[in-house]
């Protein structure tokens, strides 16, 4: 039988508050950027906002504009009482293990980069394996926690201003447009130049083309 999540109108503090109520004073969240993409490395942000934190325009990432993500990026970083780290997970090690081991490997070290680290951790999506922290996974957390929609938001922004300064040194890609998701003009770029050392040669469409030159 399939869940039925009710998510709230916007994100808050409930799921943290629950377990402040619980005894666990320091609640991190955490979420990553750029598991889908076919360039680039993955971006992981674990946040532990204050208690009692409120924000009118903090959200999902995915719900803001460019502009919204960049200016609450710079509120969150900013703030002396909101603890956060960010870990980068680079293309080689994604090629190595798969894009969600990655993306898991990626969560562990953000929350162990805490200082001090927290008593429990709000994950976005499923509960990660082997996870060293007691947790709490929240199907699409980042709509529906105040502390993942942070992390999400500082993933992003992260991510997207590193795949901005590549476009520089690989302007051929278009990497300043699409952030390295298989959009047609990428696909296009890829099938032009070939892949580029900031390509994933483990996912399908760059794996073909990477195939193809070896042959050659």
């Amino acid at each position: 039988m399939k869940q039925i999540f009710e998510l709230p109108e916007r994100p808050d503090m409930a799921h943290e508050r629950s377990w402040r109520e619980r005894g666990f004073a320091r609640v991190a969240g955490v979420d990553e950027a750029g598991r889908g993409p076919l360039a680039g490395p993955v971006h992981v942000a674990a946040v532990v906002l204050p208690d009692g934190f409120e924000h009118a325009d903090l959200h999902d990432s995915k719900q803001l504009s460019e502009a919204a993500r960049e200016r609450i990026f710079e509120e969150l970083t900013g703030r002396a009482d909101v603890a956060w780290s960010l870990v980068v997970v680079e293309v080689l090690e994604v090629d190595r293990i798969n894009v969600l081991q990655a993306a898991r490997v990626g969560m562990r070290r953000a929350v162990l980069a805490l200082q001090p680290v927290p008593e429990v951790v709000l994950v976005d999506g499923l509960e990660v394996p082997d996870f060293p922290f007691r947790q709490e996974a929240l199907v699409k957390g980042d709509a529906r926690s105040l502390s993942i929609a942070a992390a999400s938001v500082i993933a992003k922004v992260s991510r997207d201003r590193y795949m901005r300064e590549l476009a520089k040194e690989f302007p051929e890609y278009g990497f300043e447009r699409h952030k390295g998701y298989g959009t047609a003009a990428h696909l296009a770029a890829l099938q032009e130049h070939g892949p580029c050392v900031h390509h994933r040669i483990s996912f399908s469409p760059v794996a073909q083309l990477t195939f193809s030159f070896d042959a050659a």
